[in-house]
């Protein structure tokens, strides 16, 4: 069952870009069948989820107008993400990474927003949620463009500590050797994981060290200092 937020923001996005289309869109004639493109030029029809899934994971010169193609699959888009619907996440970027969507009038942007957080959190609350959590931080991220809202919104729970683990278990490996930890999304890097890093040492670290994952910790711990401090720690030795 969603929670109200998620149901909220789901409704939010239908009623904000409803109607939308993109009015004289020919897709790409040799990805796009007539009828699948027909569905962007057509306001309120359901979509087949793998024609969204489809579309969502096109560049945007596929498009002969893509901000538009996104707006009009918005709604089947985010259902389709909410629900797990779609056949993967976390292998490339999703459409609304490849638009200026702040740019769009205010209750569009903030629709897409809301969305975005709300998603992010009811992942973080789910046990076993759809897709891994490390996936949709990354689309998270790449739709937003920033981390900073998503680990400011990592609560400190018993589920959502549940899955810092597995997110520790996988990113620190990279960031201990000052690596990026994602596949797709591609950012200042530099920044990207000197923010991480120190969120970790800060924030993660206390709270990994209480669910007694106590390497994983100390390893967190470890990221926040610089060489060659981080390397000179005596738990290398025992590692």
């Amino acid at each position: 069952m969603r929670s109200p937020a998620l149901t909220a923001a789901l409704a939010d996005i239908d009623t904000v870009f409803a109607g939308c289309v993109s009015p004289g869109e020919s897709g790409c004639g040799r990805c796009h069948l007539p009828e699948e493109v027909a569905y962007l030029r057509t306001p309120d029809v359901s979509v087949p989820v793998d024609v969204v899934e489809m579309f969502m994971r096109e560049v945007s010169d596929h498009f002969d107008d893509n901000a538009a193609a996104m707006r009009r699959l918005l709604p089947p888009a985010a259902r389709a993400l909410a629900d797990g619907a779609f056949d993967r996440l976390g292998w490339e970027a999703q459409g609304l990474h490849q638009v200026d969507w702040r740019s769009w009038p205010a209750e569009q942007a903030s629709a897409v927003e809301n969305f975005v957080f709300a998603w992010w959190q009811e992942t973080l609350a789910t046990p076993e949620p759809p897709y891994p959590v490390a996936d949709v931080f990354e689309t998270c991220t790449g739709i937003l463009s920033t981390m900073t809202p998503l680990l400011d919104r990592w609560p400190s729970a018993p589920v959502a500590d549940a899955h810092l683990v597995s997110c520790a278990d996988s990113w620190l490996y990279d960031l201990q050797c000052d690596d990026w930890p994602f596949s797709w999304w591609h950012a200042d890097q530099d920044a990207g994981v000197a923010e991480l890093q120190a969120w970790f040492a800060r924030h993660a670290a206390p709270r990994l060290r209480a669910r007694g994952e106590h390497d994983l910790a100390k390893r967190a711990e470890l990221v926040g200092l610089p060489d060659p401090l981080r390397w000179d720690d005596p738990y290398w030795a025992s590692a």
